[in-house]
């Protein structure tokens, strides 16, 4: 059986065409957009819609892709580090290496497999391999996602990350030694014009906003603090490349070498912030940094908290 995935957003703009904001909006190509639309497989403010509708910002679009390969999904009894939880979500703190959901070759061993075995309701807007699913992050890179056990709980959260008010503020070590003490990277990202497996800063790119600051500065290297004001595909790793600060470690974006021990790119998602969506109540995370970032700091003499080295900004 081929399953399909259900993908919300909320728009950040208005737009005189649907088809136009799905484009803009996403990844997929402007055919690929009216082909969902024609198809019935987009929903508009939780209604049927057309191609030629007009879209205004805050409005919700739901649309549902087929996977490409079929995907079972097992419950596996895989240890979590559960930082939270109560009836309507639940904030895991990911390890490095672990894959957020199951796909073609990471059909096991995956955030969701784990979910499903420690939790016995999770949101279906996700879809089929998603479920719980709100936002995601790298393979490679650690840190704190929340996760919704319902529908309503999700809907909430979605609508937070999508109008920035809910905030993802990150630890990581690129290579070279910033000039700027703090600053922000505002350029669109989007596929890769000649590697399809690649983000890349694009002219017709999704509008993306990183703000940096310069925790310390080694010989080689810097240590920031990221904050994320809107959340593409590899945000934090393009906008550093392109930048000429590539995170150490990265073997997509630079030449991933280094001598620090490090297992993959020393990205960390160490403190997230949001309002429970069915209380009302700021909720505030933080997650200490894996220890092969640890001992990387450790051995470039980092003065700092090896746990927590960006906790004293506001």
């Amino acid at each position: 059986m081929t399953m399909s995935s259900e993908e919300l957003f909320i728009a950040e703009k208005p737009f005189r065409r649907l088809d136009v904001c799905l484009s803009e909006m996403t990844d997929l190509s402007r055919s690929r957009a009216q082909a969902l639309i024609e198809g019935g497989h987009v929903l508009l403010n939780g209604r049927p819609c057309r191609q030629s509708d007009g879209v205004k910002a805050g409005d919700s679009v739901r649309y549902i892709l087929p996977e490409a390969k079929s995907v079972e999904l097992v419950p596996e009894d895989i240890p979590l580090d559960i930082l939270f939880e109560d009836e309507d979500l639940c904030v895991i703190n990911k390890p490095r290496g672990m894959v957020v959901h199951p796909a073609a070759g990471n059909e096991s061993g995956t955030l969701v497999n784990a979910l499903l075995h420690h939790f016995d309701g999770l949101s279906t807007i996700g879809g089929e391999v998603r479920p719980g699913i709100v936002h995601r992050i790298d393979k490679m890179t650690s840190g704190l996602l929340v996760v919704a056990k319902n529908d309503i709980a999700h809907e909430g959260l979605a609508r937070q990350f999508a109008d920035h008010s809910a905030h993802r503020s990150y630890v990581a070590l690129v290579a070279g030694n910033m000039k700027e003490d703090e600053g922000s990277v505002d350029a669109p990202i989007g596929r890769h014009p000649t590697d399809r497996k690649r983000m890349a800063v694009v002219p017709n790119g999704r509008r993306a906003v990183t703000h940096f600051r310069v925790l310390h500065r080694f010989s080689a290297m810097t240590l920031l603090s990221l904050e994320l004001e809107t959340g593409r595909t590899h945000q934090i790793r393009v906008h550093m490349a392109h930048i000429h600060h590539p995170l150490v470690g990265d073997d997509v974006y630079s030449n991933g070498k280094n001598n620090l021990g490090l297992a993959g790119q020393a990205l960390h998602g160490w403190r997230l912030r949001f309002v429970h969506p069915k209380t009302g109540e700021p909720m505030t995370f933080q997650a200490p940094l894996p220890e092969d970032m640890s001992r990387a700091l450790k051995r470039l003499g980092y003065p700092g908290s090896l746990a927590y080295p960006a906790e004293e900004e506001p």
